[in-house]
């Protein structure tokens, strides 16, 4: 691993348990940092590779964004104790649910929380979508090149060249916002 990549990860490593840690600068409170409701889109011509996504789904089975390579992903760094976390989630199961049928297809990076309390949200919420049970944030390291997380819940979309095109970071994300921008993004590829 070259030594620029080794600095990223560590900065990205430290922006998490610092984000985590609840002594964040962004009205962190709860044990995690607030996000800022900021959107960041990619044009096309700059936009550059996401990571492959790997690991162990919550019942222990290996998953893998390759599975879904030719598919628009949505990528959501989750965790049931995070309340802006919960607050979002109603709006990711209704759009994932929607989306479904149109070459879309939603992973969440679960951190910092233990699979039975994941579970029983996801199962109160309705979601069923898959998660990576990723409690260090590895997976979401991967992003340090392109648009890294800066808080928890941060979402990516990415096309469906595997490519990162929009990152938010928001506590208020609804399910029209997030609809929108997957359309943006997919009629980019069109």
């Amino acid at each position: 691993m070259n030594s620029r990549l080794r600095v990223a990860l560590l900065i990205g490593v430290l922006v998490l348990v610092a984000g985590c840690s609840g002594t964040g600068n962004r009205g962190s409170t709860g044990g995690y940092v607030s996000a800022n409701g900021e959107i960041t889109k990619v044009d096309v011509a700059d936009r550059k590779d996401a990571p492959t996504l790997e690991g162990k789904d919550l019942d222990g089975r290996p998953i893998t964004s390759r599975t879904y390579a030719g598919k628009t992903l949505v990528v959501n760094v989750w965790g049931s104790w995070c309340p802006p976390c919960r607050k979002e989630a109603p709006a990711l199961k209704v759009v994932s649910d929607e989306y479904a049928a149109k070459d879309v297809q939603f992973i969440g990076i679960l951190v910092r929380d233990d699979v039975s309390s994941a579970k029983a949200f996801n199962r109160k919420v309705g979601i069923t979508y898959p998660s990576i049970d990723d409690y260090s944030n590895r997976t979401g390291l991967g992003f340090a090149s392109s648009l890294p997380a800066q808080a928890i819940p941060t979402t990516w979309i990415i096309d469906s060249a595997g490519r990162v095109a929009v990152r938010i970071v928001s506590e208020n994300l609804t399910a029209s916002t997030l609809s929108g921008l997957i359309d943006d993004v997919q009629a980019d590829a069109a």
